[in-house]
């Protein structure tokens, strides 16, 4: 089976609707975030304030590039991995992909005191804009797209039903 992708803007749920899917289906889980620290051995913001952007966007294109040649994973990616259009062709390769979008009401609501997100520093003016500019991209690579606005529950049933 190939794998079953998970893409969205920070807050959207991600990683709540992989760990559902994983338990669901029985495959095994992959969160990019959490492999690159893991294989760094350092926390995303430490990477974005010793390394900058640019690299950690770069071991997200190494990792995705290494995961699509594998099958059966759930994947949750970062939120900025599927808004680089540099990736696309192997996120296609990987399996299909679902975009959760809770809209940026809901987004602010979720991340709002989160300090450990390094893209939330500028406010919630670049926040907005981040959303904005990224969620035609994101919508330009999905399978599917899942409203996730509602409860992590309804957002499985959902995920489920469309795969």
């Amino acid at each position: 089976m190939k794998n079953i992708i998970i893409c969205g803007f920070m807050g959207s749920g991600k990683t709540t609707l992989a760990k559902g899917l994983s338990e669901a289906l029985g495959m095994p889980l992959i969160d990019t975030d959490e492999e690159i620290v893991k294989r760094q051995g350092r926390a995303i913001s430490e990477i974005f304030a010793t390394d900058g952007e640019a690299y950690f966007r770069h071991l997200e294109t190494e990792l995705i590039k290494e995961l699509s040649e594998k099958e059966g994973y759930i994947i949750s990616l970062g939120g900025g991995l599927a808004a680089n259009e540099a990736n696309h062709p192997y996120l296609k390769a990987a399996g299909t992909l679902i975009l959760l979008d809770c809209g940026i009401e809901e987004t602010l609501r979720r991340i709002s005191g989160d300090k450990t997100r390094p893209l939330t520093a500028g406010g919630k003016e670049d926040i907005i804009a981040r959303y904005n500019y990224r969620k035609p991209i994101y919508e330009s690579v999905a399978d599917i797209v899942i409203d996730s606005a509602s409860s992590p529950k309804k957002t499985l049933a959902l995920a489920l039903e469309f795969l």
